[in-house]
């Protein structure tokens, strides 16, 4: 890998999120009657994009928020090209780690699925709910504006093809309301809730969520690794993994995810008890084995759409091995326009032959004299990976992302030697279940709460 291409400046980079940047700030504070400081951030955000299809509606967007003039099409306006800055930064990133590691991508264009359109009303009010949102700013916000969201959720819930962007607004909302009031905050996530801000915006206008057609995949599923996220009311793993056609087609990268609902007492190990029952996937990363899938549904964007009917275990398939074989000629899906962030990048790679740094500031790896953070921060207490394991590590299997302007790796699994042999840790070894100590009493752990939940769940429904 050319490490090199990693630490060098991309241009009109730092640019466009300065004009990002500008623009959140204005959000702060609020579109009510901005202040002269907001309106340079909304006149910086249509100068970025001035050379664009989106420059007129933009620059006029502009000019009426600042003149507090406004309304709803004026703030999707804005929110269409604060999204498209980080769509152009997204390419580039991708783009120039593409060269670094010397990977194609895919070059299919996103067959459209036939939907039923959504009611217009509840877009309307959806975004009249963002609009009032964004008069007041994240300091303005109350226990009674942020419960203006709830009706609108409510009634989208039903409908099948609105409820990704219920399921935002409902998130959204509960983050705020957990902020409120928001003129005591000290500190406000202004990137993030800019984010979800504008990512919802666009989920209004109709055919912004339209899904792409599914197709089926059969061949042969390689994994790679397991990428845990944990929340105090959710987990979601995702598995990365190479995917060989039966047909002899070229390998692709795809991913295959199940998340669960959480009771905040069940940590670590105890997670995958949760997973385990909606893919069994998870068995087959702890055994190292590969998966037979046979027409498994598969999005666009090479996320399959998992159903453990579909998939038998396979011969085995050390994860390792498949990325020094199949995963330099295994091609990556276009991401479709809605969602390009440079917060989604996560490209898996195999680094060998590099220098341990281990400072207090971290772990780095020295690659041809250059440094690449290692995020271990990232690496899940539900595995027996530590950041020691990748501090004596001579091989790593992980995830390239960018964060607060730079590029990371996550790690997944490395190979270190112990005792004159190559040995292997991965962060999903636990996934389907171990023998290892600390596995077996975290897993214990987690079964007790769990049982003392059920019964007093239990209980109370008798009451």
């Amino acid at each position: 890998m050319r490490a090199d291409l990693l630490t060098d400046a991309v241009e009109g980079l730092d640019e466009a999120l300065a004009a990002v940047d500008a623009f959140d700030q204005v959000l702060v504070g609020g579109l009510l009657r901005p202040q002269p400081a907001q309106a340079v951030g909304l006149a910086g955000l249509a100068d970025a994009v001035a050379g664009s299809p989106l420059a007129g509606r933009v620059a006029e967007a502009a000019e009426k928020t600042a003149a507090g003039a406004a309304d709803e099409d004026h703030y999707l306006a804005l929110a269409a090209a604060r999204s498209a800055l980080l769509g152009s930064v997204h390419d580039a990133l991708v783009g120039r780690v593409e060269e670094a590691v010397g990977r194609p991508r895919a070059d299919k264009p996103a067959a459209v699925a036939d939907c039923a359109d959504h009611p217009v009303n509840l877009l309307v009010a959806a975004r009249g709910w963002l609009g009032d949102l964004a008069r007041a700013g994240w300091q303005g916000i109350d226990h009674e504006l942020i419960g203006g969201a709830a009706p609108v959720v409510t009634a989208m819930l039903p409908e099948l093809g609105l409820r990704r962007l219920a399921t935002l607004l409902d998130g959204f909302a509960a983050e705020l309301a957990a902020s409120c009031p928001g003129a005591t905050l000290e500190r406000m996530p202004v990137r993030r809730w800019a984010d979800l801000w504008s990512r919802a915006m666009l989920l209004t206008l109709p055919g912004a969520d339209r899904a792409t057609a599914a197709a089926e995949a059969t061949g042969r599923l390689l994994p790679l690794g397991v990428d845990l996220h944990e929340h105090a009311t959710a987990v979601q793993a995702q598995v990365h993994a190479v995917f060989e056609p039966a047909d002899g087609g070229t390998p692709r990268l795809v991913r295959a995810g199940a998340s669960a609902p959480k009771p905040d007492t069940v940590v670590g190990a105890g997670l995958w008890q949760l997973l385990r029952p909606h893919m069994s996937l998870l068995a087959a990363v702890s055994e190292g084995r590969a998966m037979e899938l046979d027409a498994m549904p598969v999005t666009a964007e090479d996320d399959l759409i998992w159903d453990d009917a579909r998939a038998v275990p396979g011969e085995p398939a050390e994860p390792f091995t498949t990325a020094r074989v199949a995963l330099p000629t295994a091609v990556t899906a276009p991401v479709a326009p809605v969602d390009r962030h440079p917060a989604r990048i996560a490209v898996p790679v195999l680094l060998e032959g590099y220098a341990v740094e281990d400072e207090d500031d971290g772990v780095t790896f020295r690659i041809a004299g250059e440094g690449l953070a290692v995020d271990t921060g990232r690496i899940p207490a539900a595995g027996p990976l530590t950041a020691d394991a990748v501090a004596s590590s001579a091989a790593c299997l992980g995830l390239l992302r960018w964060d607060a302007g730079r590029f990371l790796l996550q790690p997944l699994a490395v190979e270190r030697t112990v005792r004159k042999k190559a040995v292997a840790v991965h962060a999903g070894a636990w996934a389907g279940g171990t023998a290892d100590k600390a596995g077996v009493r975290a897993e214990k752990a987690a079964t007790d709460a769990v049982s003392v939940l059920r019964e007093r769940a239990g209980r109370l429904l008798r009451k």
